[in-house]
């Protein structure tokens, strides 16, 4: 059984930092695709970043150069240091998997999800 946890969450000011873990069972996080979500109040859910299998990593637009996803097979454990944190990008946090050949498309493809993490970013 696929299960995901993510924590780490927490409230910083602008500038801060914070890293997320998301740690996995039931499967090995390098053979899925893997991904990293967020939803913000009254806002679609939106990727933040997609690991494919092969390690390459796709980056948001809006997170390039302040975020990075790591991973630790050992502990069969996700990462997303988050830097340079901004108010906008307050909002819920979560990891999701899924087990196909393509790791893009939207967010309503990957069908592992854990609960969110909170993230809250003020000024």
């Amino acid at each position: 059984q696929v299960q995901l946890v993510e924590s780490g969450g927490g409230s910083v000011q602008t500038g801060g930092s914070l890293r997320l873990s998301c740690a996995a069972s039931g499967y090995t996080v390098s053979t899925y695709c893997m991904g990293w979500f967020r939803q913000a109040p009254g806002k679609e859910r939106e990727g933040v970043v997609i690991i494919n299998k092969d390690g390459r990593t796709t980056y948001a637009d809006s997170v390039k150069g302040r975020f990075t996803s790591s991973q630790d097979n050992a502990k069969n454990t996700l990462y997303l240091q988050m830097n340079s944190l901004k108010p906008e990008d307050t909002a819920m946090y979560y990891c999701a998997a899924k087990n196909t050949y393509w790791c893009g498309g939207s967010w309503t493809t990957y069908n592992f999800w854990g609960q969110g993490t909170q993230v809250t970013v003020s000024s």
